[in-house]
């Protein structure tokens, strides 16, 4: 019961990352950066708090991997906050949503996985959900709509490429390679940054540094504990189906707390999106568990 919590709370506080990145007056590349710097702080204090030690050996053996994780952790910080800044929270959250489809449509070529025709439908549903959404986007007469969800997708492609990495990092557990990842991107985002934009943090208003501290803590942070932690006491299937609180947290603040409004297509196109990679998951997960139960 307590991992569950853990686990909802994180997906609560993922889904609420949209609502501070918006209002934070900094760019996408300084909010990812000091979002990887606070959040690895937070958890290396508590890795060392709790006398854990790297296991240097295993790091080595996954440093390409690592790398890799850590550049596409970081693309996608940068492309998914610039949504938020662009479009409205609903359409960011919705199109980064994408990224389990296309895990789906990637997986047989770089995890050599079969993609069942059940699967296949649920992309094609997916997709159809997508364009609804894209369609929805380019009717907007106001802001750069189509553009937010376009930064939306390329973050997706960039959190597909991290967890199909991740799948090949062995013999590291999540604290441990949350905080590498993290330190990784720190190292990478820097230079990037200033060359850039710069740091701008500094001139920035009170309220500004308020919500990013609150962002690195909660989300970088405490939101990535909570998440490993109650990862650890769930079966696969309950993990696939309390993800979607993440997405449904973004919708519910985009709607009640900023007031923003949704079409009727695009909830059209939100209940195929969802809808289709929630079966996707949880079919498939049930079928496997059903196989080992009848072989026990």
């Amino acid at each position: 019961m307590k991992e569950k919590l853990f686990f909802v709370l994180s997906m609560i506080i993922f889904g609420a990352v949209g609502v501070f990145a918006k209002y934070i007056d900094l760019s996408s590349n300084e909010i990812a950066l000091f979002l990887s710097l606070i959040g690895s702080l937070f958890l290396l204090v508590i890795f060392v708090w709790t006398k854990q030690k790297v296991p240097w050996r295993k790091v080595k053996k996954n440093a390409a991997a690592l790398f890799i994780a850590s550049a596409a952790l970081s693309g996608n910080w940068i492309f998914l906050f610039q949504a938020y800044k662009v479009t409205t929270i609903a359409n960011a959250a919705l199109s980064y949503y994408f990224a389990p489809v296309l895990v789906i449509m990637l997986s047989p070529f770089v995890l050599k996985e079969k993609l069942s025709l059940k699967k296949a439908v649920c992309v094609g549903i997916a997709l159809l959900g997508l364009f609804f959404i894209l369609r929805n986007g380019r009717m907007e007469t106001t802001g750069y709509h189509l553009l937010g969800i376009g930064y939306g997708l390329v973050a997706a492609c960039f959190y597909a490429v991290l967890t199909l990495v991740n799948k090949f990092i062995r013999d590291l557990d999540g604290m441990t390679n949350t905080i590498l990842q993290l330190g990784l991107s720190v190292a990478m985002l820097l230079p990037f940054v200033l060359i850039t934009s710069g740091f701008n943090i500094f001139s920035t208003i009170g309220n500004s540094v308020i919500l990013m501290l609150m962002l690195g803590i909660l989300h970088g942070g405490i939101g990535f504990y909570l998440f490993f932690s109650g990862m650890k006491g769930l079966q696969g299937q309950s993990i696939a189906v309390l993800s979607y609180i993440d997405p449904l947290t973004s919708l519910l603040i985009s709607a009640l707390v900023v007031g923003e409004k949704m079409t009727l297509q695009q909830l059209l196109g939100t209940v195929l999106l969802l809808g289709s990679t929630w079966i996707s998951e949880v079919g498939g997960e049930r079928k496997g568990l059903d196989k080992s139960r009848n072989s026990t």
